[in-house]
């Protein structure tokens, strides 16, 4: 079965550090561009991060440039979101996501709330 199964989320404090994991199963992690997106109530989806299948070339929102980093571990076919400095506005069900040509496969989200 083809699947993306995220962990890591909860409740923070803003300033706060959380490192959300993604692992994949029943496809090719190494052929798959990685990322991550989040959506907030009443928001539309938004691109996160990224990781290039054979590079891992990395790409970065502006929202979090310099919070955030992705990395992906092909041997366990798995990608990690490091994030720092959080804020309330990063407050978002994070979704976990694989690319390649023909095929996109979405996770079910961990949610991530930053709160005092």
């Amino acid at each position: 079965q083809v699947q993306l199964v995220e962990s890591g989320g909860g409740l923070v404090q803003p300033g706060g550090s959380l490192r959300l994991s993604c692992a994949a199963s029943g496809f090719t992690f190494v052929t798959h561009t990685m990322a991550w997106y989040r959506q907030a109530p009443g928001k539309e989806r938004e691109f996160v991060a990224s990781a290039t299948a054979l590079s891992g070339a990395t790409k970065f929102a502006d929202s979090v440039k310099g919070r955030f980093t992705i990395s992906r571990d092909n041997a366990k076919k798995m990608v990690h979101l490091q994030m720092n400095d959080l804020k309330p506005e990063d407050t978002a069900v994070y979704i976990c996501n694989a690319y390649q040509t023909g095929s996109r496969i979405w996770g079910q989200g961990t949610q991530v709330t930053v709160s005092s």
